[in-house]
């Protein structure tokens, strides 16, 4: 007799395996179904039927941020609203976050006292003190603080700062600008063409290189040649200019969004210059050795040799930072930007559809999240190190 044979299934790891694993999927049923059934009770004993049918009625708000609204429109039009000012902010605080946290990151190692000391106390005051409070500080402390918009602080380029937010030049397309596009996919695919011939020489030589730079240049060299060789600018800048209460043309950025931003900017900063000095001193110190001693400068070893290695350590943990950054926006409520959660309780409030909103909060935020880590994780995937 086989040894499987002589066990009795009640005692077969095996069995026992896969009867949990029956038993907790039954249990996850049962519970979810009690749920269902309670609130089906509770909506019955209160009159309210669970339909999402209300989102065509008129929203009877406004919302002075992101897309054109006015109150006649829908609250699924209104829900949009808010998902797309939601998105402006995760995207754009994702960008500037990385950028800030790796300048902080490399300070953070600096030989230079000063500079490692402003870095240290930038991150340890930053990630100690809680994000709301930094936000209500950025806008009562500073954007309400600042002067009104008839003596706006004014910045080369005609750019103006005051309580009524941030305002810059607007770009406005020409007769060229269709033209210019063309000659922008042109050079999208010359610099994927770039990119593939030099990846398959330097394999083939079997040298190290950056590929995707190359595409790059070629690209950059594209567009702007072409920019200066058409006869009319694809582009031109419109200016704000003041008008009777406000500013009047231009870019503008009203001081809930900028507060919002540049809070998150700053504190999502502060953990990610973190992760940046954690990678770069992951890498080996025989790494940074061999790069003085073939003579290359600190510029060229953080960017060719250090980076490129801490990169692997670093895509993890900063992926977990993104999706910080994108749950952390929901505060936008205590300095009254309308982003998604912000007007979804407006929408609650006038409609008492409690339930069907919040799964539909739920559904945003899960989507972004999993977009964002899926990313990630490709991006991740991409860099990591493939051994032989």
């Amino acid at each position: 007799m086989t040894r499987a044979a002589r066990i009795p299934f009640w005692r077969d790891i095996r069995v026992l395996r896969i009867s949990a694993q029956i038993a907790f999927v039954l249990l996850v049923v049962l519970l979810g179904n009690w749920l269902y059934s309670n609130l089906q009770t509770n909506l019955r004993a209160t009159n309210i039927s669970f339909s999402y049918d209300f989102l065509q009625q008129p929203a009877s708000m406004g919302i002075s941020e992101g897309l054109p609204f006015q109150p006649t429109d829908s609250y699924q039009y209104a829900f949009w609203v808010g998902v797309f000012n939601t998105l402006r902010v995760v995207f754009l605080g994702m960008v500037l976050a990385t950028l800030l946290g790796l300048v902080i990151g490399v300070a953070r190692l600096s030989s230079n006292w000063l500079v490692r000391t402003l870095s240290g106390i930038y991150i340890e005051t930053l990630r100690n003190t809680p994000l709301v409070v930094q936000l209500v500080f950025w806008y009562t402390a500073v954007f309400l603080k600042l002067p009104r918009v008839d003596e706006s602080l004014q910045f080369p380029g005609s750019i103006y700062l005051s309580q009524r937010g941030l305002v810059m030049p607007q770009p406005q397309p020409t007769e060229s600008f269709a033209l210019w596009g063309l000659t922008l996919l042109l050079g999208c695919v010359l610099a994927v063409g770039v990119y593939i011939a030099r990846r398959i020489y330097l394999e083939r030589v079997q040298r190290p290189g950056t590929p995707w730079l190359w595409g790059l240049s070629t690209f950059l060299f594209i567009a702007t040649g072409s920019w200066f060789l058409l006869p009319q600018s694809p582009l031109t800048w419109e200016p704000p200019v003041m008008g009777i209460f406000n500013f009047e043309g231009g870019m503008q950025f009203t001081p809930e969004f900028t507060a919002l931003l540049l809070g998150l900017v700053i504190y999502t900063a502060a953990f990610i210059a973190e992760i940046v000095r954690a990678g770069i001193l992951a890498v080996s110190k025989g790494q940074k050795e061999a790069a003085r001693a073939l003579g290359l400068t600190n510029l060229q070893m953080m960017r060719l040799i250090v980076l490129p290695q801490a990169l692997r350590v670093m895509i993890p943990p900063t992926t977990s930072q993104y999706l910080n950054l994108a749950k952390n926006s929901s505060l936008a409520v205590a300095i009254g930007y309308p982003d998604l959660f912000n007007v979804a309780n407006t929408i609650i409030n006038q409609s008492g559809r409690a339930i069907e909103v919040i799964l539909m909060i739920m559904g945003s935020y899960l989507t972004i999240s999993l977009l964002t880590s899926l990313f990630m994780n490709w991006y991740n995937r991409r860099v990591r190190l493939v051994e032989r």
